[in-house]
């Protein structure tokens, strides 16, 4: 089975969809697709479908949502129950050799650490950028979360941004600011108390001439950080505020992008 999450939600068994369309059904598989391969407690899943006001009958509807997946996959595989399983307590969803878009991502952003932390900026910007290709949209765009796919999607979005942001580094210490500058711009226009961005934004206009414009970052960031959530600015991005103010000439070296804003 290939699953998708990173993105609309789709499933597929030999080439052959099994997405369902029902509302409920799509919230089953999603839950049980984020999870795959693990078995997930039926009290999860009655948690995803009905939050706290959990019916009489919900145990029932639940059996009744897996047999629909079910016959969905029978309609590719001769015994449907090899793939979405009935586990003591739950169910689990089998991927067998099938590809999932969440694991490929995370076995990606993985090697791209890895070559981060050996110095290899190259290999680094190269697999972030592989990781960030499996992505296809904010992840679960198009299901109707409850509380456990809510934390899920937010855990994953977050995981991609923090892979950006890696990215956007490696590409900086590479001496690419010019051609990130406009990518960052759009990524702090819709994230604008992130400060991370924000540094990164400012040293890549920094190192394009554009030191105004640097600056100009700072106020907006801090502007937001204030009106939005009551917030100073953290004590880095004060203190690259002051770097380029200062044009001090440790802001032009195309290796310095992560110390100047201490993220490790």
């Amino acid at each position: 089975m290939d699953i998708n999450v990173l993105g609309p939600l789709a499933a597929s068994v030999d080439g052959v969809s099994i997405t369902p369309t029902a509302a409920k059904p799509r919230k089953v598989l999603a839950t049980l697709a984020v999870y795959a391969d693990e078995t997930v407690p039926v009290t999860m899943l009655l948690e995803e479908l009905w939050g706290e006001d959990v019916p009489r009958s919900a145990t029932t509807t639940l059996q009744t949502y897996v047999f629909h997946l079910r016959n969905l996959i029978g309609f590719v595989r001769d015994d449907p129950k090899d793939v979405l399983q009935t586990q003591p307590g739950g169910y689990l969803l089998s991927t067998g050799a099938g590809a999932v878009d969440a694991l490929e991502f995370e076995r990606l952003a993985a090697a791209g650490h890895r070559a981060r932390e050996a110095g290899d900026f190259h290999g680094a910007a190269e697999k972030f950028r592989e990781a960030l290709g499996r992505w296809t949209g904010p992840a679960l765009v198009d299901v109707q979360q409850g509380d456990v796919l809510e934390v899920e999607a937010q855990r994953l979005n977050e995981a991609r941004l923090s892979v950006l942001d890696r990215r956007i580094d490696a590409d900086l210490r590479l001496g690419r600011h010019h051609e990130l500058v406009g990518e960052l711009t759009a990524l702090v226009a819709r994230n604008r108390t992130h400060e991370g961005l924000c540094g990164h934004l400012m040293v890549a206009l920094y190192r394009s001439g554009r030191r105004g414009e640097a600056a100009d970052v700072y106020r907006r960031t801090r502007a937001s950080l204030v009106n939005e959530l009551g917030l100073e600015p953290s004590p880095a991005l004060h203190r690259l505020q002051r770097l380029v103010l200062a044009a001090d000439q440790n802001l032009a070296a195309a290796d310095d992008a992560d110390w100047l804003l201490n993220v490790g």
